[in-house]
């Protein structure tokens, strides 16, 4: 059975499914209809997952049949632990987002048209060998994307999604650069990822192939400078767009490095590792100071989120076992974590109309359970042992040490670390206790139902990985273990 190609396109059937719904019935039918379909595409990647061989390193689930036969393009999908841990997220949170956007009422059928194609287009990148049809999905995610925040977003949509774009588009033509380069090389010649994995490039070819690949995914991931597109989209978003784009879209950037760049061109991976781990330290330091001065929830999670990816691009840049598993365990985590924290300012902001910290004191005293789901967000997210924010952080620190990198990048990533536990305590003691405000007594009800649903998947999740790592690392570490062989072999 053709299981990948069923995750990848059952969203998008559902999406035309939604579109034929008629308006009379838009928002009660359209959001059960979406609601079906993400729920059935979850239950097929777990089955995936769980017949998963979590002991080879190779891909698995192939299907290649031929596209566009003239240019030797393939549907050519396939995955390995790596790409598995990504889709589960990937359909995990876009579940999520869809109960956490079940009262929409402004062009629901759009909204969940956009949700719906935004999954298949995540699951796409994932799963995609050919890198024609890698490029075709990489572009996929933009569009529903833009036409989220530009529809849904706040009072600077219009400026924000259009900036948001045309960065996301600046990173994507140094990526198309990169492919074609290496297409049209002489040990190019075709699109099959995995064979391009086992090409050996001359050098000096691979060391500027390699920037236009690293500034192309940098842009998605984000790394400072490249961050002012994410931030404000983050700020403008609604909560779903927030989820979405913090918890899935910008691990695509990360996956790209550790599917192309590194396999492909391992020469120059060496050579330009003290850059990408000095820019991932920079990262980490602007991201972690920024956030820790925002008064606007929303905005210190979008400058968090910068500082957090910062710590994955450091695993990346390292090189290391230890670095690389904590780069992909903190990508799962982050995107869990992150995903918990926006759902929740979310709907303190649903409530308040306000995201200003000091406007915001008290919610714990006013509504325990919220406050409490806010404040254990925070806690993960600082990195405490025995939950989900620990162990990627720790892995990549322990790489980035082991690693030929200089010892002033673990040093920094130490200081990112306390750091990010200053800024989330912060919230904790700003939001959380103290007596309540004017704005929080008259607007800040208890946690409904629908915030239970959306909110405790996730924090069970985060406890799960925090107390197990093997949960991810038996999925990653195979995969994991063949790279740092290329990269110790060139």
């Amino acid at each position: 059975m053709p299981i990948l190609s069923i995750i990848a396109f059952l969203p998008a059937l559902g999406a035309a499914a939604v579109m034929c719904i008629p308006n009379s019935r838009g928002l009660s039918l359209a959001k059960w209809v979406t609601a079906g379909f993400m729920v059935v595409d979850l239950v097929i990647v777990a089955g995936m997952a769980l017949s998963f061989d979590r002991g080879a390193a190779g891909m698995q689930f192939i299907e290649k049949i031929p596209w566009i036969p003239s240019f030797g393009i393939n549907y050519f999908v396939g995955v390995d632990g790596i790409s598995v841990t990504m889709i589960v997220l990937s359909a995990l949170l876009s579940l999520i987002v869809v109960f956490g956007s079940w009262s929409t009422d402004h062009r629901p059928k759009t909204w969940f048209v956009m949700l719906l194609l935004l999954e298949a287009g995540m699951n796409g990148v994932f799963m995609a060998l050919d890198f024609a049809l890698f490029y075709v999905y990489w572009e996929w995610v933009l569009i529903p994307m833009y036409f989220i925040i530009a529809w849904w977003g706040k009072e600077d949509r219009s400026y924000v999604s259009l900036k948001f774009f045309l960065y996301m588009l600046l990173g994507s033509v140094l990526i198309l650069l990169g492919i074609l380069a290496i297409y049209l090389h002489p040990q190019g010649g075709t699109w099959d990822m995995v064979e391009l994995a086992n090409r050996n490039f001359p050098v000096g070819f691979q060391m500027w192939v390699f920037g236009l690949f690293y500034f192309g995914f940098a842009v998605r991931v984000p790394v400072w400078p490249f961050h002012t597109g994410h931030s404000d989209a983050h700020i403008q978003a609604p909560t779903a767009g927030s989820v979405t784009l913090a918890g899935v879209l910008l691990k695509t950037g990360t996956y790209g490095l550790i599917r192309v760049s590194l396999p492909m061109l391992p020469d120059a991976a060496h050579q330009w590792a003290w850059f990408v781990g000095a820019m991932a330290c920079a990262a980490i330091l602007y991201g972690s100071v920024v956030a820790f001065w925002q008064p606007d929830l929303k905005k210190m999670l979008a400058y968090s989120s910068v500082g957090h990816m910062g710590f994955a691009m450091l695993g990346i840049a390292s090189g290391t076992q230890e670095g690389l598993d904590g780069a992909m365990i903190l990508a799962f985590a982050h995107g869990v974590i992150t995903g918990l924290l926006f759902l929740v300012v979310g709907m303190i902001y649903d409530r308040a109309h306000t995201r200003m910290a000091p406007d915001l004191q008290g919610v714990g005293k006013k509504a325990p359970v919220l406050g409490g789901m806010l404040a254990f967000a925070a806690i993960s997210s600082l990195g405490l042992p025995g939950l989900a924010g620990f162990a990627g952080e720790f892995l990549v620190i322990v790489g980035a040490w082991k690693s030929e990198l200089p010892k002033f990048y673990t040093v920094v990533a130490g200081v990112g670390m306390l750091l990010g536990a200053a800024y989330m305590l912060w919230v904790i003691y700003r939001v959380v206790y103290g007596e309540p405000t004017e704005t929080v007594e008259k607007s800040m009800p208890e946690a409904r139902p629908i915030d239970l649903l959306t909110a405790g998947p996730l924090m069970a999740i985060t406890v799960i990985i925090g107390l197990n790592w093997n949960v991810l690392l038996d999925f990653i570490d195979p995969a994991i273990k063949i790279l740092t062989q290329t990269l110790v072999r060139s």
